[in-house]
């Protein structure tokens, strides 16, 4: 992987390996989640419990494991029982994603009912500012490589809704000019088939002529290269610096903007637009379409507008 860094090889029997991959499974949270630093310290606070109570084994948890671990949350409240699952399910979806696990042990958690939290959103306003730095940038005389570079990462999880792993991990040759889509192996190794709008191929194009030709990835990672690291892409925590310059420049709240927000507001507008829920959910690699359906809070107004002008009834006229 692009950007294992020194985990490279790490065995899920390691017990030492548990605080080395909870710090490398935070470091992920910030970098594509945009986590709070108050929810960061919750999660490594819970996970490190965890690894104390199974004495450094957490890694190597089975089912059986996790199920007596949890049997000890017993007196806690539903929100703090849900946070630690949510915790857990987390960083066991990031072992098995990253190669460290082949299986996934946390069905066995506790899904105690809970709200469901409202995901961070951006305006299309806010979106405009962003690409208004963004052709600033490219207006001047001679453009640094890095304004392409921008510009093609920012087209990509706005106008196409990438995870940001998916994002800094494509090979080079994937988004083709006469090609409007690429199959992406997603979370479970699932496929699925992304759209990618002309604006995002054309950005692709031209930051292309910049890309090493011996390199394997869209998004090659400079510095790993003078650093003697090989041919590797850019980490996610680079993205998410990258994203959150961005907004600063842009006279945004960094604090409001990760590429998972992005991704977010490119769900929230293509279904203000008129987009369908299941090629949504299709697009955005959801297994399940509840998850999906979080984004429906965000135009109530255009729902009701719906109701009111395309349902059967709305042209009859109520008798008196």
């Amino acid at each position: 992987m692009g950007d294992r860094d020194g985990l490279e090889g790490a065995a899920a029997t390691h017990t030492d390996s548990d605080g080395a991959l909870i710090e490398r499974y935070m470091e992920m949270m910030v970098a594509e989640r945009g986590v709070a630093r108050n929810t960061a310290l919750a999660y490594s606070s819970d996970l490190s419990q965890a690894s104390d109570a199974l004495a450094g084994a957490l890694i190597a948890a089975t089912k059986e494991t996790l199920e007596t671990l949890a049997a000890g949350w017993a007196s806690l409240a539903n929100s703090s029982v849900a946070r630690k699952a949510a915790a857990l399910r987390g960083f066991f979806s990031f072992l098995e994603q990253e190669g460290f696990r082949k299986d996934n042990p946390s069905a066995a958690l506790p899904r105690p009912v809970q709200m469901r939290g409202l995901p961070k959103i951006l305006d299309q306003t806010e979106v405009e500012a962003l690409f208004k730095s963004i052709e600033t940038r490219l207006s001047k005389t001679k453009p640094s490589p890095l304004d392409y570079r921008l510009s093609a990462l920012v087209e990509l999880l706005y106008g196409s809704g990438l995870r940001a792993s998916e994002l800094v991990a494509l090979p080079r040759a994937s988004i083709m000019r006469d090609q409007p889509f690429i199959i992406l192996t997603g979370k479970g190794d699932k496929e699925r088939l992304v759209p990618i709008s002309d604006r995002a191929r054309q950005a692709v194009g031209v930051w292309h002529a910049f890309v090493p030709k011996e390199s394997r990835y869209l998004f090659p990672s400079r510095a790993a290269r003078a650093a003697g690291k090989g041919d590797v892409h850019i980490s996610r925590i680079r993205l998410f610096q990258i994203i959150r310059e961005l907004a600063a420049e842009s006279g945004i709240d960094p604090t409001k903007v990760s590429p998972h927000v992005l991704r977010h507001a490119f769900a929230t507008h293509l279904l203000a637009g008129g987009a369908n829920l299941r090629a949504l959910q299709a697009m955005l690699g959801h297994a399940d379409i509840a998850t999906t359906q979080i984004y429906t809070h965000v135009d109530s107004s255009r729902l009701v507008e719906l109701v009111n002008q395309r349902h059967p009834l709305a042209k009859r006229t109520l008798s008196r």
